[in-house]
């Protein structure tokens, strides 16, 4: 499968960094993964909902550069739908078969702008918690790599 992973900010942790690149370098088996990161605006020293919503807004267009059309979104949400590794093994393969590149957008500190969401053809969930957006980049990744193991027939533990 090709897809794109788009994110805010830089990774601050060197653990974050280097998990990303293990698992991109474990995906070329696979496919074209690509990682693309725009820059986190800065967060308004009194932060209101109107701040905030101007810092998401900002950050949300930068994102939106990089979705072609006929690109599927899947923006990264809390209050999207979960499934689980064989899930979403199965999804990877039905966007593979159709020849549709999945864009997997992750936001930045403060969330995806509501323009982002609102552009997604799906919002997905890794779990009802919340996790640092570097964090998420590894969880992502480290799960697709898991779904292309499987749907490649591939052991891969549970």
């Amino acid at each position: 499968m090709n897809a794109l992973i788009l994110c805010v900010g830089k990774l601050r942790e060197k653990w974050q960094a280097q998990g990303c690149e293990e698992y991109l370098k474990r995906l070329t088996r696979y496919g074209k993964y690509e990682l693309i990161s725009v820059p986190d605006e800065p967060e308004p020293e009194k932060p209101s909902p109107a701040l905030d919503k101007r810092v998401m807004d900002k950050e949300g267009k930068a994102l939106l550069k990089y979705i072609k059309p006929g690109d599927f979104v899947a923006a990264l949400c809390v209050e999207g739908r979960q499934m689980g590794s064989t899930e979403l093994a199965s999804w990877m393969r039905l966007k593979e078969n159709a020849g549709i590149r999945p864009v997997f957008v992750i936001g930045g500190s403060l969330g995806l702008s509501s323009d982002v969401v609102s552009h997604a053809d799906e919002r997905l969930s890794f779990s009802k918690f919340t996790f640092p957006h570097g964090l998420m980049r590894v969880i992502l990744l480290e799960q697709l790599y898991r779904g292309e193991r499987i749907n490649a027939g591939e052991r891969y533990h549970k």
